[in-house]
């Protein structure tokens, strides 16, 4: 005997019914505000999730009650859960369609229209309720095809196809309600955010019958453009043609010379679409899509979801109903997710056209590029040259191949994951970059790269990387403009009004700058000096630095980089026009500005005029088992003193030089790996010696503040003793996370999705910051730091600077500003506004 729930709590949607969205969902709390809008929506009725869960746990509803509310009519059961975005089992139509209702749809409408109705039906219960096999049931309307689908029904089941409204009710219930609780559907619902433990709700719906003499059909209506956002009213229409009532034809809505509209066929009902979907923008607060039918000629509203809207017309539509007056500006802000504006900073991929994927892989840098593939930083910079557009494709990048990524339009590497160097520098540079692309094999003796399944390319075959979606595009792929135009401007604008946190960049060149301004960045909050010796008559003079065998022949090297490294900080503080600029020393382990081969050590001998065994022997004297933990940062500050001179001389020459244009300068310059304050007080003693020299020499009085780069763990905890010689603690966020973790962040990537797919992290530690761990030692360092000096300025410069996640944790713990990737500042103003206004609310309803 099957056990029955209590359905006390079945409920029509009516005006006054009490349709709460968290038990019935958002579909049929949608479609009360449409009823309370006196659009024309057919009876509907709603399922509570409690009633749903208890149907997929086998106690099936009385359903006589709900088949009695429909007496006579078809119905539609569509999914409602909490959110819309969490999915859903597909909609299921004309259930209740048997063989009486077949009988009198053919003495009305005539036999071709029955019976495309029920085989519609039949198909969708077999496959969809039943679960039989769905090529058995794919055939097109016909006498004959209705009664081969009733007979292979009845051979599949050894059971006639269901007459019962009642059953078939129950069944498509069963059948939506289990397939919710289904292991594939839960896990795709994680993904997308939604809680273990999210509820069904269900719809029942009276169908509207495209039927009658007058036009009917089904079509839906919406008043924007769904990519751009501009105002255009665009959709579908498909109906029965009244000449011909056996032949559907698809209408174009507005007047078109290519084809009947519905604007000709019925402008009443056209007028009065627009009327709904701007009753629906006024009252709804949004731009909806209405999906609509037409009834021998009368006019029914069967939904209306939310417009599906790309990141630019996301943001436009904001604006703009902030402008109309219909949201607040504040509403405008929190509408717009803060990732999706790195979309609208690059050309993108356009998503109407057809793709030809070869390979997906991590999305690393938003947008989308077209070129000709090259597999070495060389040959990039040689077709940059012939003026052609090229992809730079490696199995990783190093920093040596820092020219050839200028030179490439995107970068696709095999390995490595969002924080490996190829992925850093493409953010840097606002180029498209895929890492971690797995499934492709190259060959850099053959100059090929082996997709998935065989497929091979060579070098200069033309390929599309779409950073967005980490996906590799065969061929040229059609793209969408950059979308910095007046309505991405007025919501940053808006959003720097509320945001509580400073927002800087990281920029090395006076072209990242450039963008940092353009962005509306605050300053510049790291810039790296060593990118700037990797340019090619730089790092001649920087190998023979590095080649040097005394103190005197250092300085030699040095004094020819000294101008070039004055003339880069004079350009970074000219073009930051006052803004405050940080400049870490340098940083990288010696051995990364010398060649790895032999053709490149015998050019160098050559250029350096030595014989090659002994540049063999210094590049291997040089080389560390573990460089990232060995002779670098601070440790050749202290050591090889003469490079930090050299650069803290260039810094001050050149703060005295801008500042004769324009506003006072203060440069921020910032010791980097620091572990103990011993290595503060050396390198400090030697920086203010310097200063001093540059302010006897030139006559010219000037402020500076020196700071550490906290990326070791024992920076962080002894915090409180370096705050004594720093003016700002600035935590270099990538590093720490590596020291914390004991992981290579360039080597990570390989197994890191597993990682987090088993459990053993909840997130890419190198993507979202590690609270628990690496960001309980940032708490631990902000607090010591201010318990010793309470003026210390606190800020996050790793990449974690311009994610929204971290950027929440950064304010709740007080630090004054974060910096990132020029190309993230957009999203890291606007993530910065949503948590000031989020808790700017919760604080009001608490008070």
């Amino acid at each position: 005997m099957q056990k029955h729930t209590d359905f006390a709590e079945f409920i029509e949607i009516t005006p006054t019914a009490r349709i709460d969205p968290a038990r019935h969902g958002w579909r049929a709390k949608c479609l009360q505000r449409l009823i309370r809008l006196d659009l024309p929506v057919p009876r509907t009725a709603a399922l509570p999730c409690d009633t749903v869960r208890a149907i997929a746990a086998g106690q099936l509803p009385d359903v006589e009650r709900l088949a009695a509310l429909f007496d006579g009519v078809l119905v539609s059961i569509r999914p409602s859960p909490a959110n819309p975005a969490w999915g859903g089992p597909g909609t299921v139509l004309n259930v209740g369609m048997n063989a009486e209702k077949h009988a009198q749809l053919t003495r009305e409408q005539g036999a071709a229209f029955a019976d495309a109705i029920y085989l519609s039906f039949i198909q969708s219960y077999a496959i969809h309720v039943a679960r039989l096999d769905p090529d058995m049931f794919t055939a097109e309307p016909s006498a004959t095809a209705l009664a081969a689908a009733l007979a292979a029904y009845e051979a599949e089941m050894d059971e006639e196809f269901p007459q019962s409204r009642a059953k078939q009710l129950t069944e498509v219930m069963r059948s939506m309600a289990r397939a919710w609780e289904g292991t594939t559907a839960r896990l795709l619902r994680e993904a997308k955010g939604a809680p273990a433990d999210a509820a069904l709700g269900l719809v029942v719906q009276e169908m509207a019958q495209a039927m009658g003499p007058a036009l009917s059909g089904r079509g839906t209506i919406q008043m924007i453009e769904g990519v751009t956002g501009a105002p255009q009213i665009t959709g579908r229409f498909r109906g029965l043609n009244p000449a011909n009532r056996k032949a559907e034809e698809t209408l174009y809505l507005v007047k078109d010379k290519r084809g009947h509209s519905l604007e000709e066929a019925a402008p009443e009902v056209f007028a009065e679409l627009q009327k709904h979907c701007l009753t629906c923008r006024a009252r709804l607060r949004e731009e909806m899509q209405v999906e609509f039918a037409l009834e021998n000629g009368a006019l029914k509203v069967i939904d209306a979801v939310t417009v599906p809207r790309s990141s630019r017309a996301a943001v436009r539509v904001a604006v703009t109903l902030a402008k109309d007056g219909i949201i607040s500006r504040d509403d405008a802000i929190l509408r717009v997710e803060p990732r999706a504006l790195s979309e609208l900073l690059h050309y993108q991929v356009d998503p109407r056209v057809p793709r030809d994927r070869i390979v997906t892989g991590i999305a690393a840098s938003p947008g989308g590029a077209s070129g000709r593939i090259v597999f070495s930083a060389a040959d990039a910079q040689a077709s940059a040259a012939r003026d052609e557009r090229c992809i730079l494709v490696r199995r990783e990048t190093a920093p040596e191949d820092i020219r050839g990524m200028h030179a490439a339009v995107a970068i696709v590497t095999e390995r490595g994951g969002m924080t490996s160097h190829a992925a850093v520098i493409a953010r840097g540079l606002g180029l498209p970059c895929i890492v971690g692309a797995s499934d492709i094999s190259i060959s850099l003796r053959d100059k090929t790269l082996t997709a998935k399944g065989g497929r091979v390319f060579r070098e200069g075959d033309v390929i599309t990387v779409d950073g967005t979606s980490g996906e590799v595009l065969a061929g040229q792929a059609e793209m969408l403009e950059p979308a910095l135009d007046k309505w991405f401007t007025t919501l940053l604008h808006w959003a720097d009004n509320v945001r509580d946190i400073g927002v800087r960049a990281n920029a090395d060149t006076p072209d990242d700058a450039r963008t940092a301004r353009m962005f509306e960045a605050e300053g510049i909050g790291l810039c790296r000096t060593e990118h700037m010796f990797f340019d090619e008559d730089r790092l001649t003079v920087m190998r023979e630095m590095i080649f040097a065998d005394t103190a005197k022949d250092r300085k030699v090297a040095l004094d020819r980089l000294l101008p070039m490294q004055r003339a880069d900080f004079t350009a970074l503080f000219d073009i930051m026009a006052g803004l405050p600029v940080c400049i870490r020393l340098f940083d990288p382990p010696l051995h990364e500005f010398l060649p790895h081969d032999r053709e490149g050590m015998r050019e160098l001998a050559e250029a350096l005029d030595r014989p090659l065994s002994e540049v063999m022997r210094r590049v291997e004297a040089l080389s560390e088992f573990n460089p990232m933990l060995g002779m670098r940062g601070v440790r050749i500050g202290v050591t090889v003193p003469e490079i930090y001179e050299m650069q803290a001389r260039a810094i001050f020459e050149a703060t005295v030089e801008a500042s004769k244009r324009g506003a006072a300068v203060v440069p921020e310059v910032m010791i980097p790996l620091v572990s103990a304050k011993r290595e503060v007080e050396l390198v400090k003693t030697r920086v203010d010696a310097v200063a001093a020299a540059v302010r006897n020499a030139t006559g010219a009085e000037f402020d500076y503040r020196l700071g550490v780069m906290v990326e070791t763990p024992r920076a962080a905890l002894r915090a409180g003793e370096i705050a004594q010689h720093a003016a700002f603690l600035s935590f270099g966020t990538n590093d720490l996370t590596q020291m914390t973790y004991g992981l290579s962040r360039d080597d990570a990537g390989r197994f890191m999705s597993d990682y987090v797919q088993k459990g053993v992290y909840p997130e890419d530690p190198f993507h979202v910051l590690d609270e628990d761990g690496v960001g309980e030692l940032l708490l631990i360092g902000s607090a010591r730091g201010r318990q010793i000096r309470q003026d210390v300025t606190l800020s996050v410069c790793g990449e974690h600077g311009g994610n929204p996640a971290s950027i929440a944790f950064c304010r709740r713990s007080g630090f004054d500003y974060v910096s990132c990737s020029p190309f993230r500042v957009p999203v890291a103003r606007l993530a910065a506004a949503q948590f000031a206004l989020i808790d700017q609310r919760d604080a009001e309803k608490t008070y």
